[in-house]
């Protein structure tokens, strides 16, 4: 296999001060899988134009690590197309190098850089462009069995038992010319960390901020609201989904607290800090303005968290969800419902098995498989996730919102990719279900998690007492609004979620 690496992943890597430790690790991967590396002569071309000698002489010697193209592709309609709204000489650039994946000279292109991304989209060639986190997830998926590390649960812990000398802090060091004295005061604040074979891999630090917080080095100035604001937030890439779960985290905590916004400050000299950015507006988060510091210009992000749920984009108003939407209930059988739902364990199920430890497990996007005969949902209707078990294992368990249903999926190739990095089954288990009965494949519901029911769970034995359901449900079975409220409250259901 061939992979096309873009002029900003060599950079990181052969520079002689790192700048994004996730390189490493994405080497680890190609090497261990026997990619071969490749580069764009255009890209030999950039890093020949800097004007350090020393920088080039030196990034020359390494280039004889990577397979240089010897020859590239003819230029064809569709390029031609996305030419023309090229603008600069890296957009000229950036569409010579796609052009290479487009022609299938390349299997799989990795950049960082959000434009390829977009024209990517637009040449129907993104399932073979990833940026760094997303080619850990594919590989991740794909390859199990040679996983040699283990994703630990994130753990809430007080900043003075977390060591500021690990690795994982030098870049908040190198922006932050205070960070060190200011970590060490909040000694006995409470954050939220996950750690991979003891090493750091995500931290988390957010404050509630009230109506007379002064925000004078905010411009435009923020109004008069009360928030939670994101002090401190980094996510390693590891292919793990921890930028997801980390986000429920912050949520979780907004919606507790009832705040009305949400904000980050957040430099955007580094990828992981670009990263972080794109998956906060995925979310919803927009640019407000600037925070100007001692320490530079930092950028402002808002999430407007004033309980107005977007049926048609459930994503950008999570976890808010509409009353006035259909509601299903649908089963999941044991041995995949924890596995997929793991803060929705049952009392007799040990949390040491349920690790966030797969990809699925920490997405707050997820996956589920379905040969249901009703095919009509729709984004922001509500499912109910029912554990099947009997009378009395049997219970309703967890809330989730649609985001979207797939129904045309051409091939199972195409059902394996759209599946495995969110669901809880493996390639092998994937290609059962799509050949299980070939004149009934299976769609794909992708939907988000919202919460999961307090324990003592609603049982079967109580729902048919109460003369909602008689059995559990087959595939995704609409139910009565009314009877979707006896459920909430029988299982008393946090409330807040649930608007009009």
């Amino acid at each position: 296999m061939r992979v096309l690496l873009d002029t900003n992943i060599i950079i990181h890597r052969e520079a002689s001060k790192v700048l994004n430790k996730d390189i490493g690790l994405l080497f680890y991967w190609l090497d261990k899988l026997h990619f071969e590396k490749c580069i764009h002569p255009l890209t030999v071309e950039e890093i020949q134009g800097y004007q350090d000698p020393n920088v080039v002489n030196t990034m020359e010697i390494k280039l004889a690590n990577y397979y240089i193209l010897k020859t590239i592709s003819q230029e064809c309609q569709a390029i031609e197309l996305i030419r023309q709204n090229d603008k600069s000489k890296n957009d000229t650039i950036d569409t010579s190098i796609l052009k290479e994946v487009y022609s299938g000279r390349i299997d799989f292109l990795i950049s960082e850089d959000r434009g390829i991304h977009r024209k990517a989209k637009a040449l129907g060639i993104s399932e073979k462009v990833f940026g760094i986190d997303a080619f850990l997830e594919k590989v991740v998926a794909e390859n199990p069995e040679l996983r040699d590390y283990n994703v630990l649960s994130v753990r809430k812990e007080y900043f003075g038992n977390i060591d500021i000398d690990d690795d994982f802090f030098t870049s908040f060091k190198q922006d932050y010319k205070a960070f060190s004295e200011w970590f060490q005061k909040k000694s006995d604040a409470p954050s939220y960390i996950c750690r991979t074979d003891g090493l750091i891999k995500a931290f988390l630090y957010v404050k509630v901020e009230y109506k007379n917080e002064v925000y004078s080095d905010i411009e435009p100035a923020l109004p008069p609201k009360k928030r939670l604001k994101v002090g401190t937030f980094k996510v390693a890439s590891n292919g793990y989904k921890l930028g997801e779960r980390f986000l429920k985290i912050i949520f979780d905590n907004a919606l507790t607290l009832g705040v009305e916004e949400i904000y980050l400050t957040i430099f955007d000299n580094r990828d992981d800090q670009k990263r972080l950015i794109n998956l906060m507006e995925e979310w919803g988060f927009s640019y407000w303005g600037i925070k100007k510091t001692e320490n530079g210009e930092e950028k402002v992000y808002l999430r407007d968290f004033s309980k107005t749920p977007n049926t048609s984009h459930p994503k950008l108003s999570f976890p808010f969800l509409s009353k006035k939407v259909t509601k299903y209930l649908v089963s999941i059988y044991p041995e995949y419902h924890t596995d997929l739902f793991p803060d929705s364990r049952l009392n007799n199920e040990s949390p040491d098995t349920y690790i966030e430890n797969e990809p699925y497990r920490n997405a707050i996007k997820k996956v589920f498989i379905s040969r249901s005969r009703n095919r009509g949902l729709k984004p922001g209707d509500i499912i109910l996730f029912y554990r099947t078990g009997g009378n009395y294992a049997g219970v309703v368990s967890t809330i989730g919102v649609v985001e979207n249903i797939i129904l045309d999926i051409r091939d199972e190739n195409h059902f394996i990719e759209l599946c495995r990095k969110r669901s809880v089954f493996n390639d092998e288990e994937l290609k059962r279900h799509w050949n299980f009965r070939p004149y009934d494949r299976p769609f794909v519901v992708n939907f988000l998690y919202i919460d999961s029911l307090p324990t003592p769970k609603v049982n079967l034995d109580r729902l048919r007492k109460l003369n909602i359901i008689q059995d559990a449900p087959r595939g995704f079975e609409p139910i009565e609004n009314a009877k979707f409220v006896q459920i909430l409250n029988e299982a008393r259901a946090n409330g807040s979620y649930f608007i009009d």
